[in-house]
């Protein structure tokens, strides 16, 4: 029989957990499909003594997680520590310095550091394999950088983090604030103690540099996605977006246009009849569009041991066998060199909401500042009068720069009848 892949696992975590016990559960069909087995020999981890449900004996345990890469038995290396630097960095680091492939769940590490790491990873002439940093178990890497390579790419976008999409879904079905949701999300497990890099987009912002880098075939460039998060989302935004037929979703936008790349992370509205308006939950969806495919959605788990593991598997699947790939789908001779656009260039329709005083002359003001700066208005909603008091008002522009969107934000924000920040979300089409 062929000999084994030797993998060594480095983060025995939930996700570290799941990979074990998925190739031993699955030895046969993992067998087939790699052509001979898959076995993990060697582990890295903080706590010898935790129960992780599933055996680690017989194994030989490393503290230390770049000597795990420089054992002589290991094949391979999985990188499951998480963050952009630290153990993981130097793990990565150690494996690909010693000549040996890398797989990865780590969009972090990627994102901030993907550059660096495909470049070293080329002139050693080694795999680099990150299916599992970017919405679980759905296959998005390889669908852009194998099935859909002989395609221009004209945008690729997604619900990147389920936890956002869980907390948006839930208010919408029951009508709650942000905030009694989120604690709920976290009591449940679907939200971190620190939902920081959750909420506020980071966690996207991290998986959209890496599919843009995969869609445009440039580097890695998280520094030029711009990044919201949700905590500004109000039930009374999500009620009003009903009223317009549409649903209020992250989304995680790469898109190529004539001056360069956009991207960009941020709450959208989006139709309610749209497929991607229609992903709840914690489930992720991406969607790319090329120019001989067309429109490829693929939609699933975006989280969790299982999903992961199977991503992480696919990757030591293609290494057993021999495949490879450049990290970015070419080599770094044959990448391009298109700028990012600054989010202040993007033209698009915008979804405004006002808290103002009912009294006369109010939206005359607000209309006024639009008619001045060159924004145009679609529609507008107004429910209920309240005379003295604060009241929504809702506006729908036609499409208008974003820097004019920005400059009508200041002059509304700055009238005296206006109660609070204005609320703004971009309008995508879907």
């Amino acid at each position: 029989m062929t000999r084994p892949l030797s993998v060594g696992i480095a983060g025995l975590g939930t996700v570290g957990s799941g990979v074990l016990k998925l190739l031993r559960d699955n030895a046969e069909i993992v067998t087939a499909h790699a052509g001979r087995p898959i076995a993990v020999t060697a582990v890295s981890a903080r706590d010898r003594s935790k129960d992780r449900g599933v055996a680690v004996t017989g194994l030989r345990w490393y503290d230390d997680p770049v000597a795990l890469a420089g054992d002589p038995g290991v094949d391979v290396v999985v990188e499951l520590i998480g963050g952009s630097d630290g153990p993981a960095r130097a793990v990565a680091e150690a494996t690909i310095g010693a000549g040996k492939p890398l797989v990865t769940a780590n969009k972090a590490l990627l994102a901030v550091h993907g550059g660096e790491l495909a470049r070293a990873a080329e002139e050693r002439g080694v795999a680099l394999g990150f299916e599992a940093a970017v919405a679980g178990g759905i296959p998005a890497i390889k669908a852009l950088r194998e099935g859909l390579a002989g395609n221009r790419i004209s945008n690729v976008a997604g619900i990147l983090n389920g936890t956002c999409n869980y907390i948006l879904t839930q208010m919408r079905e029951r009508g709650r604030e942000f905030a009694d949701v989120l604690a709920d999300a976290q009591k449940l497990g679907y939200a971190e103690a620190d939902p920081s890099f959750d909420i506020d987009g980071v966690d996207a912002a991290h998986k959209l540099a890496i599919l843009a880098a995969l869609a445009f075939g440039r580097p890695v460039s998280f520094d030029d996605v711009h990044v919201e998060g949700i905590r500004r989302i109000s039930a009374l935004d999500i009620a009003f977006a009903g009223e317009l037929g549409y649903r209020i979703k992250l989304l995680g936008i790469a898109r190529q246009t004539e001056a360069g790349i956009e991207t960009r992370v941020h709450p959208c509205m989006v139709p309610q009849t749209a497929p991607i308006g229609r992903v709840d939950g914690v489930f992720n969806a991406v969607v790319a569009e090329g120019d001989f495919v067309g429109r490829v959605m693929l939609e699933g788990r975006g989280a969790g041991a299982g999903p992961t593991a199977s991503a992480v598997a696919a990757d030591l699947i293609d290494i057993a066998r021999g495949r490879f790939t450049p990290v970015w789908g070419a080599s770094a001779a044959c990448l391009s060199s298109a700028p990012s656009v600054p989010m202040s260039s993007h033209v698009g329709a915008y979804y405004l909401r006002l808290m103002v005083v009912d009294r006369p002359g109010v939206i005359a003001d607000v209309t006024a500042i639009l008619r001045d700066i060159g924004v145009s208005l679609e529609s507008m909603l107004q429910r209920g009068r309240s005379p003295g008091e604060a009241v929504p008002v809702v506006l729908v522009t036609h499409e208008t720069r974003e820097s004019a969107m920005r400059d009508a934000l200041d002059r509304i924000g700055a009238l005296p009848t206006v109660m609070e920040e204005p609320a703004l979300i971009r309008i995508e089409e879907g």
